[in-house]
C-alpha cells in the first residue's frame, strides 16, 4: 500500500488569507500595529466628517449607531440587568433627549425594540433553565387578560380610527409587558437596591432641573419648545406663574414622579438602614416634595395624606402614628395658611374642588359621557380621546372629549366591560401586595416591600384626578413596583428555605 502524504505549503497557504483576516490579525491580535489602527480609524472619520457634511447630523447618528449599536443588543440580551437600567434611564429621559437633540427619529420605537430584545432574552434563558413557575401567579394572569384585550380594541366596531389604537397600545398595553421582564430578572436584594439607588438618583436629577427652571428660569431650548407649543404654553401659563415639567413631557408626570421618589424614599428608611442614611433619605423625601409644588399639579397634592394613612395602616405603631399624624397636622395647616405664593395657593385648591372651576367642568364633561358609556360596553377604541382623538379622529363624538381622570379614559374608551377588568387587576396587585408585605420577614426587604406596595397605592390615587400611568416614565416604573411585590416576597421565601436547610 503507497503512502499517503499530505504536503502543506506554508507560503501557498498564507497567500489564500483574506484581506479581512489581514486587519483582524494586525487590529487585535498585534500589539505593534498602531499605525494601522491609526490609519483604520483615521479613515473611517474622514469617511463620516465628509458623509456629514454633505448629508447632515443624521450620518454621524447613523456611524455612532453602527458602533455602540451591536454592543448594546448584545449586552440588553446577554446582561439583562443592564438592560434594565438602561430602559429604566431611557424612559426617564425620553421627553429630554427629544427636547435637545430635536431628534427626528421616534424614541418610543427604541423603547418598543428593547422590549423585544427583553423577550427574546427571556427565551434564550429558557432554553437552559425552565423557569415557567416565576410567572406562575394570579397578577401574571390578570395582566395578559388586560394585555390582550387592548389587542383586541384593534377589532372594536365603534372605534374611528385603528391608527389611534397602534399609538396608544403602545405605552398602555405593551409597556405593561414589561412586568414579566422585570419578574423574570430581579433575582437578589443587590439587585432591586441598585434599582431603588438608579430610581433615586434619575428623580434628583430631575429634581435638580425643576429648580433651574423656578429659580433661574428656562433656558433657550425649553423656551424654543413652549414658543412652538402655544396651547401647551397656555395650560402652563397660571395666574403670571410658570408651572414646571422639568425634564418630563409636562407637570403632571413631574409631579407624580416627585412625590412617588419621596414615598420611596420614606418607605426606605423604615429599613435596617444606618443613621445617616435615614437623615439623606429624609431629606431627599422633603426635597422631593418641595419642588414638586413647582408643578402646579392639584392632583399630586392628596397623593401624599393618601400614603401616609397607608403607611400607618401597615406600619401600625406608636412611633409611625405620632410621625404621621404631625405630618398630616403639618398639611393641614398649609392648607389652611393665609399665603400670596402660587405654588402653595394651587397646593390648597387641591383639598377645595367644590370652589375649582376645572374641577367642576370635568364633573359635567363626565355627566355629559355617562350616555355613551352605558351605551357602549367595550367602549370607543384605544386612543379614541385627548391627542390621539383630536389628531385621527376630529369629527368623531370622542374626538374632542378631554378625559383627564385615568380612569375616566378607560372607562370611555375600554367600556365598563374594561374599567372593570383594570380596577380588578388593580385591586388584586394591591391585595396581594399587601398581604406579601405581611408575610414577608427580612426586614431589609420587608421596607422595599412597603415602598412597591405605596407607589403602586399612590399612582391609583392619581389616576383619578389624572392620567397617571400612561406617560414614560410614570408606565414602567408603576409595572416595576407592581414586579416588585411578587419578586421580593419570592427572595424572601428562598432566604427562608435556605436557613431552614
Amino acid at each position: 500500500m503507497e503512502k499517503f502524504t499530505l504536503n502543506i505549503d506554508p507560503s501557498k497557504n498564507h497567500q489564500k488569507k483574506s484581506v479581512s483576516s489581514f486587519f483582524k490579525r494586525k487590529l487585535l491580535f498585534e500589539k505593534r500595529s498602531g499605525w494601522v489602527v491609526f490609519c483604520f480609524f483615521l479613515l473611517i472619520a474622514s469617511i463620516v466628517s465628509y458623509a456629514t457634511t454633505k448629508y447632515g447630523a443624521i450620518v454621524s447618528y447613523m456611524a455612532v449607531l453602527c458602533l455602540v449599536g451591536p454592543l448594546f443588543i448584545y449586552f440588553v440580551v446577554a446582561k439583562p440587568e443592564f438592560g434594565i437600567l438602561a430602559y429604566v434611564t431611557l424612559a426617564y429621559t425620553l421627553h429630554l433627549l427629544s427636547r435637545y437633540f430635536i431628534v427626528s427619529f421616534p424614541l418610543g420605537t427604541i423603547m418598543d425594540a428593547m422590549l423585544v430584545l427583553f423577550i427574546l432574552g427571556i427565551f434564550i434563558q429558557m432554553k437552559q433553565k425552565k423557569e415557567w413557575h416565576l410567572f406562575n401567579n394570579n397578577i401574571s394572569i390578570l395582566i395578559l387578560i388586560w394585555v390582550l384585550y387592548n389587542l383586541l380594541q384593534a377589532l372594536n366596531p365603534a372605534a374611528e380610527s385603528k391608527l389611534a389604537w397602534l399609538y396608544t397600545v403602545r405605552t398602555v398595553a405593551l409597556v405593561t409587558l414589561m412586568f414579566f421582564i422585570f419578574l423574570f430578572n430581579i433575582r437578589n436584594k443587590k439587585f432591586i437596591i441598585t434599582l431603588f439607588k438608579w430610581w433615586i438618583f434619575l428623580a434628583f436629577i430631575g429634581a435638580c432641573f425643576a429648580m433651574k427652571q423656578e429659580y433661574i428660569g428656562f433656558d433657550a431650548v425649553e423656551q424654543k419648545w413652549l414658543d412652538t407649543n402655544p396651547q401647551l404654553a397656555g395650560l402652563l401659563f397660571i395666574a403670571g406663574h410658570w408651572r414646571k415639567f422639568s425634564i418630563f413631557s409636562d407637570p403632571v408626570t413631574f409631579a407624580y414622579n416627585m412625590a412617588t421618589a419621596s414615598i420611596l424614599c420614606l418607605a426606605l428608611i423604615t429599613g435596617p438602614v444606618k443613621a445617616y442614611k435615614k437623615v439623606i433619605l429624609g431629606f431627599l423625601a422633603f426635597f422631593f416634595l418641595y419642588v414638586m409644588l413647582f408643578s402646579g399639579t392639584r392632583g399630586a397634592n392628596p397623593l401624599i395624606p393618601a400614603a401616609l394613612i397607608l403607611f400607618a395602616i401597615l406600619r401600625f405603631n406608636k412611633k409611625v402614628i405620632i410621625f404621621i399624624g404631625a405630618a398630616l397636622c403639618f398639611i393641614i395647616v398649609l392648607i389652611f395658611l393665609p399665603t400670596s405664593n402660587q405654588n402653595i395657593l394651587r397646593f390648597q385648591t387641591a383639598f377645595r374642588p367644590n370652589q375649582d372651576a376645572s374641577y367642576q367642568t370635568r364633573e359635567e364633561n363626565q355627566a355629559k359621557i355617562k350616555p355613551y358609556v352605558y351605551s357602549h360596553p367595550f367602549g370607543g377604541g384605544l386612543g379614541a380621546t385627548g391627542e390621539w382623538g383630536a389628531r385621527f379622529s376630529p369629527h368623531s363624538y370622542l374626538g374632542t372629549f378631554q378625559p383627564d381622570s385615568g380612569y375616566v379614559r378607560t372607562t370611555v374608551e375600554l367600556g365598563w366591560v374594561g374599567l372593570l377588568l383594570f380596577s380588578f387587576m388593580v385591586f388584586s396587585i394591591l391585595k396581594t401586595g399587601v398581604n406579601n408585605y405581611y408575610k414577608i420577614k427580612d426586614p431589609q426587604l420587608k421596607s422595599y416591600s412597603l415602598a412597591a406596595v405605596l407607589i403602586v397605592f399612590i399612582w391609583n390615587v392619581g389616576n383619578f384626578p389624572q392620567q397617571a400611568i400612561v406617560q414614560y416614565p410614570s408606565n414602567v416604573l408603576f409595572f416595576l413596583a407592581v414586579a416588585l411585590m411578587v419578586a421580593i416576597y419570592r427572595i424572601d421565601q428562598q432566604q427562608n428555605i435556605a436557613i431552614d436547610e
